[in-house]
């Protein structure tokens, strides 16, 4: 999404989950923050996708918009649902997968 298509969201009031559809067989993303100290992306699951084992040089938070979730963080396994939060640390590895199909918004504070 362009800076322009972007700036189309400012002062509005938003439902965050309804800014991204859910497509079949895929993740799908779409970027509403893109600035030099951090980003916000909005993402969509369908079921039985997720996002591998990795590790970010920044601190993310995860907030779930919409579904059920399976987190994994540094060893250990949490149940996510709509409303909930959590916090990976830079460098910690982590991993995401749908339990339902979910929705999700990522923000990654970079320093």
């Amino acid at each position: 999404m362009s800076d322009e298509v972007r700036a189309e969201l400012k002062g509005k009031v938003l439902r965050l989950k309804d800014l991204i559809e859910y497509q079949d067989g895929t993740v799908a993303s779409r970027m509403i923050v893109n600035r030099p100290v951090g980003t916000i992306t909005l993402f969509s699951f369908d079921e039985d996708e997720g996002l591998s084992e990795h590790t970010a040089p920044y601190d993310a938070v995860v907030t779930i918009l919409d579904g059920e979730c399976e987190v994994w963080l540094a060893g250990e396994t949490h149940q996510m649902k709509e409303g909930e939060t959590i916090i990976f640390p830079a460098n910690a590895p982590h991993a995401l997968s749908a339990v339902t199909r979910f929705k999700m918004m990522l923000t990654m504070v970079r320093e």
